[in-house]
C-alpha cells in the first residue's frame, strides 16, 4: 500500500524531537542552557491535528524539557523525554493506549528511531535524515527537520482523512 493510501488509517503520530521538530542543532549558552529552534508552521499544524482528533506523541532520547513544555502547551498529551530505549517506550505506549501498529505513523530522522520505524504502520523522515532511516521510510519529505517537515506530513495526514479545513479550526 502506498504512503497516501496508508495515511487514511493513521490515528496516532509519534515523533522524535531533534532533527524532526528541530533542525538538530543545539546552541549551548554561556550558562550551559541548551537552545533548540522550532518552526511555527510545524507548531500550527500540530495544534490543528490535535483539534481534529489525531493523537500526537513526543518520544525523544534527549532531555528536551523546554521543547516538552512547548508541546504540552500546544496540546500534546503524550510526552516522553530521556527515552534511551525508544522501542520499549513505543511498546509500552502502544499497549497502554490499546493501539494497533498499523494505525501509528512515526516521524524520525536518525538511528535511534530505526527499530520503532521498522515496526509502526507508517514511517516518515525529513530530507536530511540518516541514510538508513531514508531506506526504511515509506515517505521521505522534501523538507528538512525543523523546517516544515512536520507541517508537510501532518497536512498530508489531515487531507487524507478529510480533516483539512481552512478557517474552521
Amino acid at each position: 500500500m502506498k504512503f497516501k493510501e496508508r495515511l487514511k488509517y493513521i490515528t496516532t503520530v509519534i515523533m522524535d524531537v531533534d532533527g524532526v521538530l528541530t533542525d538538530g542543532k543545539v546552541l549551548v549558552m554561556p550558562d550551559g542552557a541548551l537552545v533548540r529552534n522550532l518552526s511555527s508552521k510545524d507548531g500550527y499544524t500540530i495544534q490543528l491535528a490535535i483539534k481534529k482528533g489525531i493523537i500526537l506523541c513526543i518520544m525523544s532520547g534527549g532531555n528536551n524539557a523546554l521543547v516538552a513544555e512547548v508541546m504540552k502547551k500546544a496540546g500534546v498529551q503524550h510526552i516522553f523525554i530521556n527515552q534511551y530505549d525508544k522501542l520499549q517506550c513505543y511498546k509500552d505506549f502502544v499497549y497502554i493506549n490499546n493501539l494497533k501498529e498499523e494505525e501509528i505513523m512515526y516521524l524520525g530522522d536518525d538511528l535511534p528511531d530505526w527499530e520503532v520505524m521498522k515496526r509502526c504502520g507508517l514511517a516518515a523522515c525529513p530530507a536530511d535524515a540518516a541514510y538508513e532511516i531514508k531506506e526504511i521510510s515509506h515517505y521521505v519529505s522534501p523538507f528538512r527537520g525543523g523546517d516544515g517537515f512536520v507541517r508537510d506530513v501532518l497536512e498530508q495526514l489531515l487531507r487524507a482523512r478529510d480533516k483539512w479545513e481552512i478557517g474552521n479550526w
